[in-house]
């Protein structure tokens, strides 16, 4: 996709789920009108537009709630039709968009429809070093709430092999799969970039750190 272009996609809002650039979520499609959405975008460019519900609308789920105006396409990598016309797929996040105008409902289209304008990510880390070290400080409090979560026991995040992806990967790889809120999720994809995701992704990370310290504990696991 290119940057800062200006296209319509469909809109798929979830209130639990946020797509990130370079990462993959699986889903299931049961709605109708999702359903229809799924067959227009196989039909055509299989892109579909993920965007999140605003905080305490759940209950709009059903019509057309109220959503964040960023989101980020997904392209349909893989799917299998069920018998009964429900999808199970995985999508492939592509690149961030800004929502700028919804089209109306027309004939018998059952789902949104939006025009957006492509949000390029910047290229360039601006301080390698820093970002190497904030990579650090990141696994080692996702390290930290595991312990926590696990009562001490032993636990393996893999840090390894996180160590060798790339910047980008890595970022928006544990953006995706940490246990956050959607509202903290969508904080996290509005930064403008890797590196500015990150150090917010360490900052969300921290005060959870900080939240779940144990009484008499402070900081000092952080300092």
């Amino acid at each position: 996709m290119t940057p800062d272009a200006v296209r319509k996609i469909p809109l798929f809002p979830l209130s639990n789920v946020v797509l990130f650039p370079e990462a993959r979520v699986p889903l299931h499609i049961f709605e109708p009108r999702y359903r229809q959405m799924m067959q227009a975008a196989l039909a055509g460019e299989r892109v579909i537009g993920m965007v999140t519900v605003l905080p305490d609308h759940d209950e709009a789920m059903g019509g057309d709630p109220p959503i964040f105006q960023v989101g980020c396409a997904g392209f349909i990598a893989a799917h299998q039709k069920l018998a009964d016309g429900r999808y199970d797929l995985v999508l492939q996040g592509t690149q961030r968009f800004r929502i700028l105008e919804e089209e109306p409902p027309e004939g018998d289209r059952l789902y949104r429809i939006a025009s957006v304008e492509m949000i390029g990510e910047p290229d360039a880390t601006p301080d390698p070093p820093a970002v190497r070290d904030r990579r650090r400080r990141v696994v080692e409090m996702l390290e930290t709430l595991a312990r926590r979560a696990t009562s001490g026991e032993g636990v393996d995040i893999e840090s390894e092999r996180l160590e060798q992806l790339d910047d980008a990967t890595f970022t928006n790889a544990l953006c995706a799969a940490i246990g956050l809120s959607a509202a903290e999720k969508q904080g996290l994809l509005e930064a403008n970039g890797v590196s500015e995701r990150l150090e917010k992704l360490e900052s969300v990370l921290h005060f959870h750190v900080l939240a779940s310290s144990p009484a008499g504990e402070g900081t000092r696991t952080l300092h």
